[in-house]
């Protein structure tokens, strides 16, 4: 893992002796004047924000206040200000604890829970339980219409907030729509943020347990983490450009990125495991038996050489073995009594939950489950459906003269190979110390959705005329934080 130092900044105050000749202060030579702020062809004084998570503010595994306060939408809204924009209005949470009570109670599966903050070892939840409570009707519409969760179907579906406590508790009734709310607003401005991303991301954090729904048109079927075809995909977000735009509303929507760049699931490497010899000896007696039935299937013709290679299970005194997983793609030996079991290769990806598990066995003597793993057929389902939405999004955005594109992905890529410049500072995926991605692997710090924010004005200076950028109107890298502390 990349290491980035990050300097601190702090006050310095400098002294500045008496001087007599005004020429002593004559700076002109090195002064930058900047341009004075221009909207071009916008109207930004009703700015409303659509989207998931991203667009919500959600940070470090949880919503809270500081998070929505430093969420991409309310740092456009601060731009915005200085050009004519109105004021911007936000779902807040109660606290900066983060997480939902559901009738004063945690949910009992944890989920909705605290936040993460960084121990000094990694990531861990931070001690105490949310003050927000679920079924607390905030009433009324907010500008920011960002929901962690919401999949592109969801947006246009009326009662929405009775699956979807983040949205139960902002609807402005029982039988609202997300995109309904947001257009009762008679938005001059929009964002339409990083949708698509859901359709493909619970699959991808549940290791692939869910469905490619890829040909099924009816997503009242789909289960939560199943993959969202692309037909209903492009419906979808069409009813949502059509309708932001229909009162002549300019706007900007975004790429889909490809979500397995993200620390998620490049943080743990596909041989994490070190064993002296005496582990590793006691290892693979135990999987002797399980090793000579692959044999027996070789020798009776029910396997290839090649995969009963790749099946066979060696571990040895290293720091770097593999892992044993269960591979369902591999051919069914189980009415013989053979599991299908292989070891990890660098085509795999592990979501990060399994961090804490590999000390306790996780990938030796308990072999990994689906829901552990990202193989490279899984992987391939992702990227085919991710492809597809964005070629939906690139060619809605470009039939309407009223649309501009921010390409998430493109920025994410490189976050992910070289680092992404951003100020004085470059951006990776890196987990704790990338700057970018916070603490849950997902989602974003306030320094990168500061990032985020900079390149929707940079998507609106090119399509509309604006000059957010050479004006200098843009959230400022170096203050934003890239984590937060327990006692925030």
């Amino acid at each position: 893992m990349k290491t980035i130092k990050y300097i601190l900044l702090s006050t310095v105050l400098i002294g500045f002796t008496a001087c007599n000749d005004e020429e002593d202060f004559d700076m002109s030579e090195d002064a930058v004047v900047l341009p004075e702020l221009t909207v071009g062809s916008l109207d930004l004084s009703n700015y409303v924000a659509v989207g998931a998570s991203f667009t919500a503010g959600f940070t470090d595994n949880a919503l809270f206040i500081a998070g929505q306060e430093n969420s991409f939408p309310n740092q456009l809204a601060t731009q915005f200000a200085k050009a004519g924009g109105g004021s911007f209005s936000q779902p807040l949470m109660n606290d900066n604890i983060g997480g939902l009570l559901f009738n004063g109670m945690p949910a009992p599966d944890g989920s909705f829970g605290p936040r993460l903050f960084f121990n000094g070892a990694g990531p861990a939840v931070l001690p105490g339980m949310s003050t927000t409570e679920a079924t607390n009707n905030l009433g009324g519409t907010f500008n920011n219409v960002g929901v962690p969760g919401a999949k592109s179907f969801h947006i246009p579906f009326e009662g929405y907030g009775a699956l979807n406590p983040y949205f139960g508790r902002m609807a402005s009734s029982p039988t609202a729509s997300m995109l309904g709310d947001a257009l009762t607003q008679s938005p001059t401005f929009f964002t339409l943020s990083e949708i698509g991303g859901n359709d493909v991301l619970s699959y991808a954090t549940s290791g692939g347990v869910g469905v490619d729904q890829t040909g099924n048109i009816n997503p009242l079927t789909y289960g939560i983490n199943d993959i969202t075809d692309p037909n209903v995909f492009a419906q979808s977000f069409s009813v949502m450009v059509t309708a932001l735009t229909q009162n002549g509303a300019k706007g900007v929507v975004t790429t889909v990125p490809d979500i397995t760049s993200l620390s998620h699931f490049t943080s743990i490497s596909h041989n994490p495991i070190p064993l002296d010899a005496a582990t590793a000896g006691a290892l693979n007696a135990g999987y002797a038996t399980y090793n000579g039935g692959l044999q027996f299937a070789l020798a009776n013709g029910l396997l290839t050489a090649e995969e009963a290679a790749t099946r066979t299970i060696v571990f040895e005194e290293s720091e770097s073995n593999t892992m044993v997983l269960i591979d369902e793609a591999l051919t069914d030996l189980t009415s013989f009594g053979i599991p299908s079991f292989r070891q990890s290769t660098s085509a795999d990806l592990f979501v990060l939950p399994l961090a804490s598990l590999i000390p306790q066995g996780y990938g030796t003597q308990i072999q990994l489950e689906d829901k552990w793993v990202l193989t490279p057929e899984e992987q391939a389902s992702i990227a085919t459906a991710t492809a597809a939405y964005n070629s939906t999004i690139q060619s809605v955005a470009d039939a309407n003269p009223n649309v501009a594109v921010a390409d998430l992905r493109a920025v994410l890529e490189q976050a992910a190979t070289i680092g992404y410049p951003y100020d004085d500072y470059t951006m990776t995926t890196d987990l704790v110390f990338g700057g970018l991605v916070s603490l849950d692997g997902v989602h974003l710090t306030a320094r990168g959705y500061g990032l985020m924010a900079r390149e929707f004005l940079v998507a609106m200076d090119a399509a509309f005329g604006s000059n957010f950028i050479a004006s200098g109107s843009a959230p400022a890298a170096g203050l934003l934080p890239t984590n937060y502390g327990p006692t925030l």
